[in-house]
């Protein structure tokens, strides 16, 4: 009796004794992780190895497709199926549209945890949230590093943009691609500086843009003080005298006083500016830009946050028409080819033109 019950306790304390010892499956190891700085200050820690992401909120997804491949992207937004147009990287990459959906998204849209789980990504990157607090609280909720990223103040030649990308190539394993983007935009930053700067006088041609999307498309009272595109090229825009920044909409009896030289037309809102100039003809006809044939089409940029490489791409169209010496050498659509390749891979300006008009006077009778 006492042998067989030795026999018992040896052969139970093998078993536990193999148990302890037992390899843990790969999923089980701890990974390697470095610690990043998002653009809120936040230090977070991410694996050194992502291979599944998510980008949410108004224009994430764009600025992680400017640096990493999508193979990586495991789920997107329904707001990005929803209008896929007038955006280079969903026109590129189609097949994000495939994907599994993991959130409303849009400006008022809170995230959704439970969806966001379903795909199970490495890292989160977001633009949605505006303070520490907001991030915390989504990547406690989802237990999945949560990094916030910033268009800034103007987006276009943003500092903040620059981090942005920095950032996602840090974390994602494509650091020269980011340094090769960031290098990028200040060489175009600094070419639209050097042909201009010199060239402001009391001759130079006032300027306003107008039917800018905020938010919505508008009609031509809609513009923007301290337009960075206008401040790139250092063009007169007449609603700098308002002192306001960021998007203005305007009586359209001040657009009659500031009687403008050269008005540029935002495609995304000119079906609405085509539309009030068939009600009130002469209003038009009184704004000297459009009686001397000195209206221009611009592509949209603001599709869901700002289209970097679409605004670049305006204010060269914009310098052009200012300063056509200074940009003599400079073929708008050359350029839109070079800057689209450079940006997504290959030039959506053809896909831009037949959508939205591309570049060129307007003429409304």
């Amino acid at each position: 009796m006492y042998k067989r019950i030795l026999i018992f306790m040896v052969a139970a304390a093998l078993s536990l004794a193999g148990c302890s010892v037992q390899v843990p499956d790969q999923a089980s190891v701890d990974k390697a992780t470095i610690l990043v700085t998002d653009l809120l200050g936040r230090e977070v820690e991410v694996q050194t190895e992502v291979e599944r992401v998510v980008a949410i909120g108004p224009g994430a997804l764009r600025l992680y497709t400017y640096v990493g491949g999508i193979e990586k992207v495991v789920g997107i937004e329904q707001m990005e199926k929803d209008n896929p147009t007038g955006r280079a990287y969903t026109i590129v990459n189609s097949e994000l549209m495939d994907l599994p959906v993991i959130g409303a998204g849009g400006p008022h849209n809170a995230p959704d945890p439970e969806k966001l789980l379903t795909v199970a990504p490495d890292v989160i990157f977001c633009t949605y949230v505006k303070e520490k607090a907001d991030a915390d609280k989504l990547q406690e909720k989802t237990g999945i590093p949560v990094i916030a990223l910033s268009y800034g103040k103007t987006a276009v030649f943003d500092a903040s943009v620059n981090a942005s990308l920095e950032l996602i190539g840090e974390v994602v394993g494509e650091a020269e691609r980011a340094d090769a983007l960031v290098a990028f935009i200040e060489s175009c930053k600094e070419d639209l500086d050097v042909r201009t700067a010199g060239l402001v006088t009391e001759e130079s041609p006032s300027v306003y843009v107008g039917a800018l999307g905020a938010r919505g498309t508008h009609g031509i009272e809609s513009t923007q003080g301290n337009y960075a595109l206008f401040n790139a090229i250092h063009a007169e825009n007449v609603v700098d005298e308002t002192g306001q920044t960021g998007s203005v909409m305007i009586d359209k009896e001040q657009l009659l006083a500031w009687n403008p030289d050269k008005i540029f037309i935002d495609a995304g809102g000119f079906a609405m500016v085509e539309e009030d100039y068939k009600k009130n003809p002469e209003y038009y006809k009184a704004l000297k830009a459009f009686s001397n044939m000195e209206v221009y089409l611009q592509l949209p940029y603001n599709y869901y946050s700002t289209n970097i490489d679409t605004a670049i791409i305006d204010a060269y169209y914009q310098g052009s028409v200012i300063y056509k010496e200074a940009f003599e050498d400079i073929d708008p659509v050359e350029k839109a080819h070079e800057i689209y390749t450079f940006f997504v891979g290959e030039s959506v300006y053809d896909q831009m033109k037949a959508d939205f008009g591309g570049f060129k006077t307007v003429m409304f009778e």
